[in-house]
């Protein structure tokens, strides 16, 4: 058996740990009397801070009693605690990091599976760029192949039911290769987590996938699917040792073995995302999967997405990618090297409004790039700051790349906001208490 996997150095955490933040708590002047102590695990969304905190809000299982508050730290273990007791409120908290695939790739091949006779058999100077593989019969290397690719969904995802909060203890709890699915629930709430994306250990070759074939990948992260009222706060999204950067070629093609870090699709609606780091990946978010009008039936008047005070380090793009959906962003920092394609993806009756944030731009990387019109939709981008001084992004983009002429002025002004920073402090800010292990 020869299941092909690629190795990469360990990347560095990228926000260093300062301190620890106590979110939803009152701070009050220093007195003699002892302050009661409050679990983190018990904390909810405070009321304003986004859009999952409209309507209802967002408690999670701050509401479980002692039975329904698990301890894990392996990954069947995990599992068990999301299955029990259904909806029920339910505490899990993770001691630290849990693997997912802990046997390796191998462990899921199906019987005869070898990469080296797929290779062989799907070169483009034998099977060509004409045909696609989705005939190949079940002994064939692609059979063998989707059946290993089931074998690892099976294990990799799990779902997350609804009024459940998911977080680490302490400064180095986490997950390495799994897949959340909050998928058709409500009220949950994911923190103090750090992720190592999951690597697709089968990637597929698609010869008619552009003018050269292209291999497509798996597996997101933490998948939002038709799901409300959802907070993801101080997680730190990474490819951990398994960066593209350190991925091989074959066919002339990136062996991709990365699909996205954050999906929020088919009609999910009422999100924040707070707090988190998300670093040196590909595709980052995306909100809305199609620009189909099936898709687009379910998806609009939803998709009401907040994100603040999140560190986008080093991306290609999807920062996020916006389709339908009224996505506020606000006290953001993006910071970007040379393999930076843009930050925000103005899509399909996309609504965003991108204020107050700010970029750290490489030398001869424009601020032109920070936005991206994929669709003819109106955008707001005011008071964004690039390497300290203030520049109007929409402008500058119409500016330097005129065939793509953006609309201003989104049409909704966000309301569900706490406390907005000044763009030109959110740096400091950010890099002090964004990512896992900063609430304890």
């Amino acid at each position: 058996m020869n299941t092909q996997r690629w190795h990469g150095h360990a990347t560095m955490r990228t926000a260093a740990v300062i301190g620890c933040t106590a979110l939803a708590l009152t701070v009050t002047a220093p007195t003699t009397q002892a302050q009661p102590f409050r679990d983190p695990a018990r904390q909810t969304l405070p009321a304003g801070d986004g859009w999952a905190s409209y309507g209802t809000g967002t408690t999670g299982g701050a509401a479980a009693d002692a039975a329904h508050v698990h301890t894990v730290t392996t990954w069947a273990e995990f599992k068990a605690a999301l299955a029990a007791d259904g909806s029920a409120s339910k505490i899990i908290k993770v001691k630290g990091t849990i693997d997912a695939v802990s046997q390796g790739c191998d462990s899921l091949a199906a019987p005869g599976y070898d990469f080296d006779a797929y290779l062989e058999k799907y070169a483009p100077e034998k099977w060509g760029l004409d045909t696609d593989l989705s005939a190949e019969p079940d002994d064939s290397p692609e059979g063998l192949r989707r059946v290993s690719a089931a074998n690892q969904d099976q294990q990799i995802k799990v779902s997350v039911p609804a009024n459940t909060t998911i977080i680490g203890v302490g400064r180095n709890a986490g997950f390495k290769g799994a897949s959340l699915q909050i998928r058709a629930v409500d009220n949950v709430i994911v923190r103090n987590l750090a992720f190592e994306s999951p690597i697709d250990c089968f990637p597929q070759w698609d010869p008619t996938d552009g003018s050269k074939g292209n291999w497509n990948s798996e597996y997101d992260t933490a998948v939002v699917y038709g799901s409300t009222h959802v907070w993801l706060d101080h997680n730190t999204f990474t490819d951990g040792a398994h960066p593209d950067s350190a991925a091989p070629t074959y066919f002339g093609m990136l062996y991709q073995q990365h699909d996205g870090e954050l999906d929020i699709v088919r009609g999910s609606n009422h999100v924040t995302a707070s707090w988190n780091v998300f670093a040196e990946h590909d595709k980052t978010i995306l909100i809305g999967n199609s620009d189909s009008e099936s898709t687009a039936v379910g998806d609009r008047g939803k998709l009401k997405v907040t994100f603040h005070h999140n560190l986008f380090s080093n991306l290609v793009e999807r920062a996020p990618r916006v389709r339908f959906g009224q996505v506020d962003s606000y006290n953001n920092h993006f910071v970007a090297d040379s393999s930076y394609s843009y930050s925000f993806g103005i899509g399909k009756e996309s609504q965003l409004v991108a204020q107050h944030n700010a970029f750290t731009l490489p030398s001869g990387v424009s601020a032109a790039k920070a936005l991206k019109r994929w669709n003819d939709s109106p955008v707001t981008a005011d008071d964004n700051y690039v390497n300290g001084k203030p520049v109007d992004l929409i402008a500058v983009h119409n500016a330097e790349i005129p065939a793509e002429t953006l609309r201003s002025g989104a049409g909704w002004t966000p309301t569900l906001r706490t406390k907005v920073d000044p763009a030109r402090a959110v740096p400091g800010i950010v890099r002090a208490g964004a990512g896992a292990g900063k609430i304890c």
